[in-house]
């Protein structure tokens, strides 16, 4: 196989144009450019086999998956992603693998137009630590403690794809939608074209969806000390969900448009008035938005149903230390 260093000349000392990137792979350390005006946006995140992806993942979603809950926590935060740095621990140099997740990686990177920097490889079990850079304007960046009251709820996309796709796949469900949803699972896409842009849109609250709707709205609402109202008969299904629900159907706890995680999809509040310039941009972004509610002072997340009730959500989501682990 060769050495670590062969292993990081073969697959990770990628080219870049970038012309930010001053000194990247193979150095002690990356020496990078922010543009003059801008601020910092830094976020990491790791997955562990068996905790974020099932053990028999293929290699190419796990380079992918990697890279984009990243990028989506940029896009989150209104920043424009420029480079990451990846750390990557594996069992054993397998060449097969780290050629097969560096394609789902690097595809992702070339098309977002971003440079990969340094890292590290490290033998163990299989972890990957992927921590993205980029920047924003100082008072551009969003915000979970910015939401205001009585102002709209959107999200862009379909919910609960991923957490279905990933009970189809631990429970063995072979349905023609199961694919779809898998496929969504594997594959998220981070909304970074739309999330550099919605400030001018007056949003200045933002969240990706990680954890599921209600824990990460739940965030901002503490962070902004507001309540919320969502519409159940507004949650965005996509029709692979729709026909998987049909054929296995949920308690209302279980429902994974509400609770399910690994969506990726962005979660903002803007006021009223920016709705039809939102939808505008969003449909020549051609990503879907949906508006699914509203904030208000009155504490607590409310659920209304088609027939009026209003049922109080849970704000809890996927906990990596909960009791039950």
């Amino acid at each position: 196989m060769g050495t670590e260093f062969d292993v990081i000349a073969a697959y990770f000392d990628l080219p870049s144009s970038r012309e930010d990137v001053l000194l990247g792979v193979g150095d002690d350390g990356a020496v990078l450019r922010v543009p003059p005006g801008y601020v910092l946006v830094v976020s990491t995140d790791t997955l562990v086999a068996g905790v974020h992806f099932p053990q028999d993942t293929p290699a190419q979603a796990i380079g992918h998956k990697a890279l984009a809950v990243n990028l989506s926590d940029l896009a989150a935060m209104g920043a424009q992603p420029a480079w990451v740095t990846l750390a990557l621990t594996l069992p054993a140099a397998d060449r097969a693998w780290i050629s097969g997740f560096m394609q789902g990686f690097r595809g992702l990177l070339e098309q977002e137009g971003v440079a990969l920097v340094g890292g590290d490889t490290t033998c163990g079990p299989l972890s990957i630590t992927v921590q993205a850079l980029g920047w924003v304007e100082p008072d551009k960046a969003l915000r979970r403690d910015a939401a205001r009251p009585e102002e709209l709820i959107f999200v862009t996309g379909t919910l609960g794809d991923a957490a279905a796709g990933l009970h189809c796949w631990q429970q063995g469900i072979q349905t023609p939608h199961s694919p779809a949803l898998i496929e969504r699972l594997c594959y998220p896409t981070p909304r970074c074209a739309l999330g550099t842009q919605l400030h001018a849109y007056e949003v200045r609250a933002a969240i990706d969806i990680s954890d599921g709707l209600c824990a990460d709205l739940g965030h901002i609402l503490k962070a902004s000390a507001l309540g919320a109202t969502l519409y159940l008969e507004h949650l965005p299904l996509s029709a692979a969900l729709q026909a998987h629900l049909h054929q296995h159907p949920v308690a209302l706890e279980q429902y994974p448009a509400l609770n399910g995680g690994d969506d990726y999809e962005l979660l903002f509040t803007a006021p009223a008035p920016a709705e039809k310039d939102l939808r505008r941009l969003c449909t020549a972004l051609q990503i879907p938005l949906t508006c699914i509610g509203h904030t208000h002072t009155t504490p607590g997340c409310l659920l209304q149903t088609p027939d009026g009730r209003h049922i109080s959500l849970s704000r809890r989501g996927y906990e990596h230390f909960a009791p039950a682990c």
